[in-house]
């Protein structure tokens, strides 16, 4: 995986970056009626939740620590999305069989971006980068979160 830069998807970085290897979470799953609209295609809200479950999922995998036991363990209160790009090329329709691969772009400070592709039968359906930060309770006021430096151990997990 190469390092991504704001605003940019895999295939658009130049051949010179630099590689960073990452790790990269899987997810098999079928297109369910529910997530569709009335003519059968996943309705684009629908991708979000998807990216969302990928990102969790991506981050369990990596530190191996469960969702619900992520905030205690690492003292925080989420990593919530702060910005996201998304380009659609195909439909994904009731009943396809998708794969999604999600991994994290790049580290920063306090925020990081991770990295969605979604497949139908192999070809790229959906391509999505998020923003997130990694937050925690502000001491100055606990009812409000603010961002945190992510932990090196934290990062150090995801390089493969």
């Amino acid at each position: 995986m190469r390092r991504l830069t704001r605003n940019a998807f895999p295939g658009d970085m130049p051949a010179d970056q630099s590689d960073m290897a990452n790790f990269v979470s899987r997810l098999k799953f079928t297109i369910q009626w529910g997530q569709c609209d009335p003519s059968g295609i996943v309705f684009n809200g629908r991708y979000f939740e998807f990216f969302d479950w990928g990102t969790w999922t991506l981050f369990e995998a990596a530190l191996g620590v469960k969702r619900h036991q992520l905030f205690a363990a690492f003292d925080i209160v989420g990593m919530p999305l702060v910005g996201v790009s998304t380009r659609f090329f195909t439909p994904a329709c009731f009943g396809d069989a998708v794969e999604m691969t999600s991994q994290v772009g790049e580290f920063r400070r306090s925020s990081f971006d991770v990295v969605h592709q979604l497949f139908v039968v192999g070809a790229l359906a959906v391509e999505s980068r998020e923003s997130r930060v990694w937050a925690a309770r502000d001491p100055a006021d606990p009812s409000k979160m603010k961002a945190q430096p992510i932990p090196p151990d934290v990062t150090a997990r995801f390089q493969v």
